[in-house]
């Protein structure tokens, strides 16, 4: 077991210093792999197909499916990373049956209406404040919203952007999604726009000292769950019953612009999806956009009798 512990730390090395993983990816892989590590404490020799198999099959046991392919997934890396480092002989996975039937579940997007409550919600709070402090704060969550909004950013790669990756003259942020993958988003909405550059000038000292371009009321990193309460605050301010995420926006992003017909690829791209497999679940979504299609685009409508 102690050899297993030692093989993980130098696979996670070479994760962390080769791979150059962020740290929210790094601690998923290790929590994964403590786990496995966990179960296999009793076995002389874990890396068998018998124990990852009896392993694998506790997992769909514990967990959703989803959640089981990403733990597979983890245990695949090491051991394809050990082989290939010649740490071990024989790869057990390649032995194991991985495929198995995973539920399609269709993201949960909001209509243009919900969004624009949402946002005028944010952006009317701005004349309803007590001090130059509560008026910043408030000024950041519009600018926060927007850029979410703007860009369909995942929450976590918007409270990680540096203050340098921003460019607010041309319009375009930098940022390094799954994987530390890199990409450029251009920011071409005006009113969103505005609203950053007003945030800027208002934080552009606490931002210089944090490094980050998003910062808490503390001058440090903003946080994601910082983002979840006030999108919720929003939500109930503005009367939507639903229960709005950071998440639905970038689901909403993307459901929207595919029903103004951008090409899925773009989509993709925007959204950071190394396959487009990902990305065309929202073309499961799009129902609006397929009723309009039928009455205006079909064929029969043609024909007269």
């Amino acid at each position: 077991m102690n050899n297993l512990a030692t093989q993980i730390e130098h696979y996670m090395g070479y994760c962390k210093y080769q791979k150059k993983l962020n740290d929210k990816t790094l601690k998923a892989y290790r929590i994964d792999l403590s786990q496995f590590t966990a179960f296999a404490e009793q076995e002389t020799e874990p890396l068998t197909k018998s124990c990852i198999s009896q392993y694998i099959q506790e997992l769909h046991q514990r967990f959703k499916p989803k959640t089981v392919k990403r733990k597979i997934a983890c245990i695949r890396a090491l051991v394809n990373f050990l082989e290939f480092d010649e740490q071990i002989e024989v790869n057990p996975i390649t032995k194991i049956r991985l495929k198995f039937r995973e539920p399609a579940i269709l993201p949960k997007s909001l209509p243009l209406k919900t969004v624009g409550k949402l946002l005028k919600a944010a952006h009317s709070s701005l004349n309803n404040t007590n001090s130059t402090f509560q008026y910043n704060m408030r000024l950041r969550n519009v600018a926060v919203l927007e850029l979410l909004f703007a860009t369909g950013l995942r929450v976590s790669e918007l409270c990680s952007i540096d203050a340098k990756d921003i460019d607010l003259k041309n319009g375009f942020v930098k940022v390094w999604g799954k994987g530390s993958k890199e990409r450029v988003i251009f920011i071409s909405n005006s009113e969103a726009l505005a609203a950053l550059r007003k945030y800027m000038a208002a934080y552009s000292k606490q931002i210089e000292n944090a490094g980050y371009f998003f910062i808490n009321r503390l001058g440090r990193r903003l946080t994601e769950q910082s983002v979840r309460d006030m999108i919720r605050s929003y939500s109930k301010i503005s009367g939507i019953s639903e229960h709005v995420t950071p998440h639905m926006l970038r689901h909403s992003f993307a459901t929207l612009m595919l029903e103004e017909d951008v090409d899925i690829r773009y989509i993709q791209s925007i959204l950071g999806h190394s396959s487009i497999s990902t990305t065309q679940i929202y073309t499961h979504v799009s129902l609006g956009k397929q009723r309009s299609i039928m009455r205006k685009k079909h064929p029969r409508n043609r024909i007269s009798i």
